[in-house]
C-alpha cells in the first residue's frame, strides 16, 4: 500500500510541476514497474488510479497519455504575487474530483439524514472513523469522548468560557501564539497570561513555576508545527508537560491542527504522554482539504465531557461536510491527499532553507529549524523598522505577516519578526522571494532611520 501510494504521489507531482507535459506518453505498465522498482500490478493500479481522476488518458494498442489542461493551477502561476502570508492549502493542490466523489458518496449514502440538524456531538458514524484515524497519531479514544466542531476556534472558545473541574481561571498561552485565539481571550475579558516560547523551545522551570502558582486553568499550545514559530516541541519537552500538568492539575489544551503535515516517527502528541487525564486535543482538517469544510474534533478527558456538551447546545458543523469527511477518510482518500500535500510542503520548505543558505551570507536572518510543516520564523534584528520592511516587499509584490500580531497586547518581551507560510508560495516564486526578503532587511539594517 505505501509503495502505490509514494508512486501514485510521485507521478502526480510530476504533472503538477510539468515534468509530465500535457499530451506526454507515459512509461509502459512494464517499463514504469522497472524504473520504480515494482510489480506490474502496482503500476496498472496506480494508473488506474490517474486515469479515475482524469490526469492521464489511455488509447488501445497506444499506451497511456497525459490530459490536456488548460488554467489547471487555476491562474496561480500568472500573478506575481509571492504569497508568503496566507495560511490556507494551495489550491491548485485540492482534489477536487476525489472530494466531489465523497459529496455524492455521502449524499448517496445518508439521504436526508443530511438535512437535519444533526447531533450537537457530530455525526456519529464520523465519530467512530476518527477513533481509528487518530490512532494513528496515537490518540487513542472512544468515540463518546470525540465532539465534532466547525473547526478549531469555536471549541477553544467553549473551553475558555466553560468553568473546569480545577476551579482555576487562568489561561497560560505561549507568546506569540495564534492571534485569532489571543484576540478572543482579550476581547472577552478571560484573565490570560503569556510565558515565551522562542526558536530554542520554552523555560520548562518557568512553566512549571506558573504550574504551581499561576492559578492556571488550561495551558494552550501548539506543540507540532507551531504558529507561527514552525517550530515542535522535543519528545522529552511534551512528556514533561504532560507529567507536570498531572502533577498541579492544570489541563493542557494541545492544538495539533497540522498533525497530518509531517513529523518524525515516534513523536507523539502530548496527549500520548498524559494518559488522557488532563489534556484536550484538538484537531482540525482544513489545512489538508480546504478552509471552507469547517470540521475538526476535539477530544476531551471525562471530566469536561459534560460541561463541554452544556455549553455546545447544538450542532454547528454541516452533516453533508462530516459524511463527505467520514467516506473521505474511510476509502484511503485522505490518506493519499496527506502523503501528496506533505511531499510538496516539504520540497517548498527545502527550497526555502536552501535559499536562505545561499543569499544570508551576512546572517541578516535567524531562522526557525524547520523541515516539515508550512511556517517558518525570520526573526531579525531589533534596529529594523519592521512595518518600513514589509510596505518595501509589497511595493514589490511580495506579502509577508508581521510578528507583532502573534502576542498579547500588553506582552512586553517581543521579538522582531516576519511569519513566512509556503503553503500557497509556488516552488518557482520561493527564491527569488527569499532573496528579496533578505536584500529589503539588508537594506533596513544598514539605514534604519
Amino acid at each position: 500500500m505505501k509503495k502505490y501510494l509514494d508512486i501514485l504521489i510521485d507521478m502526480e507531482q510530476k504533472i503538477h510541476e510539468g515534468q509530465l507535459a500535457s499530451g506526454q506518453k507515459l512509461p509502459s505498465v512494464r517499463n514504469a514497474a522497472k524504473l520504480y522498482g515494482c510489480s506490474v500490478n502496482t503500476i496498472t493500479r496506480a494508473y488506474a488510479e490517474l486515469e479515475k481522476r482524469h490526469a492521464i488518458y489511455s488509447i488501445a494498442q497506444s499506451g497511456y497519455y497525459i490530459v490536456e489542461k488548460s488554467g489547471n493551477r487555476l491562474g496561480v502561476t500568472e500573478s506575481r504575487t509571492i504569497d508568503f502570508a496566507s495560511a490556507s492549502p494551495d489550491p491548485s493542490v485540492f482534489p477536487y474530483l476525489d472530494f466531489q466523489h465523497c459529496l455524492n458518496k455521502a449524499l448517496d449514502t445518508y439521504k436526508y439524514d443530511l438535512f437535519t440538524c444533526g447531533d450537537s456531538k457530530g455525526l456519529e458514524t464520523l465519530r467512530h472513523t476518527l477513533v481509528s484515524h487518530l490512532a494513528g497519531d496515537q490518540v487513542f479514544t472512544k468515540a463518546e469522548r470525540i465532539v465534532v466542531t466547525s473547526g478549531a476556534q469555536p471549541a477553544l472558545e467553549i473551553l475558555a468560557k466553560m468553568p473546569f473541574p480545577n476551579g482555576k481561571s487562568v489561561i497560560l498561552v505561549e507568546q506569540p501564539s495564534y492571534d485569532n485565539y489571543l484576540r478572543f481571550l482579550e476581547m472577552e475579558g478571560i484573565p490570560v497570561s503569556g510565558i515565551a516560547r522562542t526558536m530554542a523551545g520554552i523555560d520548562l522551570r518557568e512553566l512549571e513555576e506558573k504550574f504551581r502558582l499561576g492559578g492556571i486553568k488550561f495551558f494552550y499550545t501548539m506543540s507540532r508545527h507551531h504558529c507561527p514559530l514552525g517550530t515542535s516541541y522535543s519528545a522529552d519537552v511534551r512528556k514533561t508537560i504532560a507529567r507536570l500538568a498531572s502533577k498541579y492539575d492544570v489541563y493542557v489544551v494541545e492544538d495539533d491542527y497540522m498533525a497530518d503535515l509531517g513529523e518524525e516517527p515516534g513523536s507523539d502528541p502530548i496527549y500520548a504522554y498524559n494518559g488522557t487525564s488532563h489534556v484536550v486535543y484538538l484537531k482540525s482538517f482544513s489545512k489538508i482539504i480546504f478552509p471552507g469544510l469547517r470540521v475538526g474534533a476535539a477530544v476531551l478527558p471525562e471530566k469536561l465531557l459534560q460541561t463541554f456538551h452544556e455549553y455546545k447546545r447544538y450542532a454547528d458543523t454541516s452533516q453533508l461536510s462530516q459524511a463527505a469527511l467520514e467516506v473521505y477518510i474511510k476509502n484511503g482518500m485522505y490518506e493519499r491527499h496527506k502523503r501528496k500535500i506533505r511531499s510538496q510542503y516539504t520540497a517548498r520548505l527545502q527550497t526555502l532553507n536552501e535559499a536562505v543558505q545561499r543569499y544570508n551570507d551576512e546572517v541578516i536572518l535567524e531562522i526557525s529549524e524547520v523541515r516539515t510543516g508550512v511556517y517558518v520564523q525570520f526573526k531579525l534584528p531589533q534596529t529594523v523598522n519592521l512595518e518600513r520592511l514589509i510596505e518595501r516587499l509589497a511595493a514589490k509584490d511580495i506579502i509577508v505577516v508581521s510578528g507583532k500580531r502573534f502576542y498579547l497586547s500588553n506582552y512586553l518581551k517581543r521579538e522582531k519578526f516576519l511569519r513566512i507560510s509556503i503553503s500557497r508560495a509556488q516552488p518557482e516564486q520561493i527564491e527569488e522571494g527569499i532573496r528579496e526578503i533578505i536584500e529589503e532587511a539588508r537594506r533596513e539594517v544598514k539605514s534604519p532611520s
